[in-house]
């Protein structure tokens, strides 16, 4: 792994950092702790037995000492205060984005209309099984991803980098493309023409439609201008499960696979260039903008 690669996974940062600030925070608890609070007694044992000694002598004695040793022999070294204490902390953290819900901020327009760029989105971790943390092995079966399914996964090509979509096609569908209209299982998915969407980043005109994916409305894009074919598509593992044509393309999805496309269907990197999904590479279920600084109107759940 490279440290590019290591600074991009935080999960992994996250989990190291839980490992070192638990160390230390268990080593004071079971080692150092128990040492201080030994020394402090026989510190407090010595102290009154002088003072037993200097009472019988008819000194004065001074019952400050008690007070003053607590606090010397009590208080945790620096190092093991300031990196102990954010453990619980991490900890919490790294729990709570491992097997609940994990932020993400998407970075492109691909998800337009349905997903912003800036968009600060959760994403459940658990709905499509339990996974451990880092090597993404699931552990927990619970859902399946289903057409219609916003969902975050690792990129194929590059496995530190984490990507969105929506779920066209589960194992086993046959998927066709034709004309800029989807087909799933030989039923042609329906269309609702919507007003033009203008993007003001590009200060652009897109064909606007709400798709019924099996069940699931949600909005699409296409641009006019841009032609249906898809130009040069990776040799992909499992390619030949895909035909390509001046008109589109046809694709069936293999077992423990998931074809995966941008609503902004003419400017998304998908799996229309790259190939499927493999189970063991989903993150989770994408559901809620969280945050948008430029938009608050961004913030609530979405399809």
């Amino acid at each position: 792994m490279t440290l590019q690669s290591l600074l991009g996974n935080f999960a992994l940062i996250l989990f190291l950092l839980t490992i070192a600030t638990g160390i230390v925070w268990s080593l004071d608890r079971f080692y150092l702790a128990p040492q201080r609070r030994r020394s402090l007694q026989n510190a407090l044992s010595e102290l009154d037995a002088r003072n037993a000694r200097l009472a019988e002598s008819g000194v004065k004695v001074d019952n400050a000492g008690h007070a003053e040793l607590t606090a010397r022999f009590d208080r945790q070294p620096a190092w093991v205060a300031y990196t102990g204490s954010f453990f619980p902390v991490i900890a919490a953290v790294f729990l709570f984005r491992s097997f609940i819900y994990e932020p993400f901020k998407i970075p492109s327009s691909s998800m337009v209309p349905t997903l912003q760029i800036g968009d600060l989105i959760l994403v459940n971790k658990f709905t499509f099984g339990i996974r451990l943390p880092i090597i993404n092995k699931k552990i927990i079966q619970i859902n399946n991803p289903k057409r219609g399914d916003v969902m975050v996964f690792k990129f194929p090509k590059d496995m530190s980098l984490d990507y969105i979509k929506r779920v066209v096609g589960e194992p086993g569908d046959k998927i066709v493309y034709k004309n800029k209209r989807l087909t799933v299982n030989g039923k042609e998915l329906s269309y609702e023409k919507l007003p033009d969407y203008l993007d003001e980043e590009r200060l652009s005109y897109y064909s606007h439609y709400r798709e019924n994916l099996t069940g699931v409305n949600h909005g699409i894009l296409n641009d006019d201008h841009s032609p249906s074919y898809v130009p040069s598509p990776d040799a992909f593992p499992q390619h030949e499960l895909c035909t390509y044509n001046l008109e589109g393309f046809a694709c069936t999805v293999p077992p423990g696979h998931y074809f995966m496309m941008g609503d902004n269907r003419d400017n998304s990197l998908d799996s229309r260039y790259w190939g499927f999904v493999p189970d063991k590479n989903i993150v989770g279920k994408a559901f809620f903008v969280w945050m948008n600084l430029g938009n608050l109107k961004r913030i609530g759940p979405f399809d």
